[in-house]
């Protein structure tokens, strides 16, 4: 089977009309990737602040995200090293308790050419309930607090964690272990994936 061409399938991915229909604003779709890339992060979907600047993680979130890598922003948008791959390109509205769910459609119409695309990947961070359910599916626990405490269970390829919102803040206070034994271990596993 041929490798994918990635430029020409970064270019369909960014004219995708598919859910069109059932956006706030025109498709703008958000994707991040290269052909050497070593580190994946897989999240939600582009929130309003993303959608306007076309810049991923370019909000508070993406502050503490960067915080738990321990990579400056030149590191985290070198496309060289890091692919960005929402589970839904486009941001998708807002509902009445924050941001809607990632749209269904794009995740199984472009994850896999595009993860066929990155043959180095070394480590896939599934960040939030929704890529982890879609990556892990019958190997996920009851709750996204069960999923990311067995993170064990789904390395090397995978590495849950909950989202980095400031909305999370009650959280990462009642789930100290987290900032204590699997932010060492993220980092830890960044480095290797990104020395590699």
């Amino acid at each position: 089977m041929p490798k994918p061409n990635l430029k020409k399938l970064l270019t369909e991915i960014r004219a995708c009309q598919v859910c069109s229909a059932h956006l706030p604003h025109a498709p703008n779709p958000i994707v991040r990737a290269h052909a050497n890339a070593r580190l994946l992060l897989i999240g939600q979907a582009p929130g309003r602040r993303v959608n306007e600047t076309g810049i991923p993680w370019n909000d508070p979130s993406g502050d503490t995200l960067r915080e738990w890598l321990q990579l400056s922003r030149e590191q985290f948008y070198d496309e060289r090293l890091v692919a960005i791959v929402p589970s839904g390109f486009c941001y998708p509205g807002t509902g009445k308790s924050g941001d809607l769910p990632p749209r269904p459609e794009c995740a199984p119409l472009w994850h896999a050419p595009l993860l066929a695309a990155m043959p180095k990947i070394k480590l896939t961070l599934l960040i939030g309930g929704y890529a982890q359910a879609y990556y892990l599916k019958e190997d996920i626990q009851p709750t996204l607090t069960e999923t990311v405490a067995n993170y064990v269970v789904y390395l090397p390829q995978f590495l849950p964690l909950p989202h980095p919102s400031p909305r999370n803040r009650l959280w990462f206070k009642r789930n100290p272990w987290f900032t204590d034994e699997v932010l060492p271990l993220l980092q830890k596993r960044v480095r290797a994936a990104l020395e590699d």
